[in-house]
């Protein structure tokens, strides 16, 4: 009779325990979808910043304007953190085109992140077209010599989640220029990472650093790339030709800053739960998904839980990083810091994939067992928010720092559809128009949603 109670009382625990999440749960939507501020926040964001590269002036504003907004949600903390990141600058447009023998047809293209200038004059040679690291050095010297290396590997249209097409192209990008400099190339281009087939280069960052031999490397829009494919396919190779010039140069190393905001827990007030996005962003465009929407989404977490009233156990953090597109500073700087001043962390989501349809978070390193365990205790809670898709997967490049420096965190990336990413992604349309309202708002509460459980019940 006694274990019967005992199950009883288990029971009727958890039915209260249930009901007052989904109330809580519920009112953190109601806030986000009524008078939800993320939105007319990513409109200042973009129409009055623009585009914020690290090192740039916009950078700078952004960084004021960020730490006043959190401010002005009365959080209980919001300060600057310090860190050094690279300068580069684009310089003038570029100009590109394939040459043909007496005709020059001009292509978009844009410089990629951390590369080189061409000389003045720009670049005129012959192009040898690869698909793959491995063709290029099976190819050699003796082929590649003198020439432009043009990667041309499209997305894979197979993969569901677009993420993995991209994972499986980038290598190109980040690794194809240095690689074609062994080689003994005069320059790269590479097609751009999208799906899509349209006359927008995405540019993106390319490997440098001490002993990369670096030479110019740019995107050529995949509309482009299907051009200069089918041309180097039906003629002989020498009657057609690439050039190409750009101005970027990389100039010393400057100050910039994470911008943080915290609510202090009020059990454990040293231990942590962040969710951020990176408030960097190219300078081709005003950086609304890639990041924007990222940390409005960060800093709406924490403002959903003031205006709803509730008090966290544990410390939640909004960190807007800096430094993700073009040298990853600003995580790995807020985990050094994190472990100096011996911060547990519980959980850390990060928001990088774009504002669009919430579908749910991915977990980093985990088993099989922890991915069951998440789903027997917070699918049925989160599935009529449509955010309860749990699955082990990748996080992002701002919080990966904390695996190393922080034992014991769990490193989850926030997933919404992935159908629209990369038509966008680091591209000149990466605007704030292309933005819609309630997905953003519906993934802000999503996140709200799941850091409230994590906090009150752990993972």
């Amino acid at each position: 009779m006694k274990k019967f109670s005992l199950l009883l009382a288990v029971f009727f625990t958890a039915s209260l325990l249930h009901a007052q999440d989904s109330l809580t749960i519920r009112k953190i939507y109601d806030e986000a979808l009524v008078n939800g501020k993320a939105y007319e926040s990513l409109h200042y964001l973009c129409k009055n910043i623009g585009g914020r590269l690290s090192g740039s002036a916009n950078a700078q504003k952004a960084v004021e304007w960020s730490k006043k907004l959190m401010e002005s949600y009365g959080f209980d903390k919001v300060y600057l953190q310090e860190v050094m990141v690279p300068h580069w600058v684009r310089g003038e447009k570029e100009t590109a085109f394939i040459i043909d023998g007496k005709t020059r047809i001009p292509v978009p293209i844009a410089a990629l992140g951390m590369t080189v200038a061409t000389p003045k004059e720009g670049i005129t040679a012959n192009v040898v077209e690869v698909r793959s690291l491995k063709e290029l050095e099976t190819l050699g010297e003796s082929v590649i010599k003198g020439k432009i290396v043009f990667f041309n590997r499209p997305f894979d249209q197979r993969f569901i989640e677009t993420g993995h097409a991209y994972g499986m192209a980038g290598d190109q990008r980040f690794m194809g220029p240095a690689a074609a400099a062994k080689y003994g190339a005069v320059g790269v281009i590479v097609r751009s990472l999208t799906g899509s087939t349209d006359d927008y280069p995405h540019t993106g960052a390319t490997l440098s650093g001490p002993g990369t031999q670096q030479i110019p490397a740019a995107a050529i829009s995949t509309k482009a790339a299907d051009k200069l494919s089918n041309m180097l396919r039906l003629r002989k190779l020498p009657l057609v030709k690439f050039y190409f010039k750009q101005s970027c140069q990389l100039l010393p190393d400057v100050l910039s800053y994470n911008v943080i905001g915290e609510l202090t827990g009020t059990e454990n007030p040293n231990k942590f739960i962040s969710v951020g996005g990176h408030l960097d962003s190219w300078d081709l465009a005003e950086g609304a998904h890639d990041d924007g929407t990222g940390v409005m989404q960060s800093a709406e977490v924490l403002r959903i839980f003031k205006a709803i009233g509730y008090r966290p156990k544990n410390s939640v953090r909004a960190v807007f990083f800096m430094n993700e597109e073009n040298g990853h500073k600003g995580g790995s700087k807020y985990a050094e810091l994190a472990a100096q001043n011996k911060e547990q962390h519980i959980a850390a989501i990060e928001t990088d994939e774009g504002g669009f349809t919430p579908r749910g978070f991915s977990f980093d390193g985990v088993s099989k067992d922890f991915i069951k365990s998440i789903n027997d205790k917070y699918k049925a809670i989160l599935e009529p928010y449509e955010v309860d898709k749990l699955t082990i997967g990748g996080s992002g490049t701002d919080i990966e720092p904390m695996k190393e420096k922080l034992p014991g965190v769990v490193l989850i990336g926030y997933r919404p559809d992935s159908q629209r990413y990369f038509d966008i992604h680091h591209t000149p349309n990466d605007v704030f128009e292309n933005v819609n309202k309630r997905e953003l708002e519906l993934g802000a509460a999503g996140m709200a949603a799941f850091i409230y459980l994590i906090d009150q019940h752990g993972l």
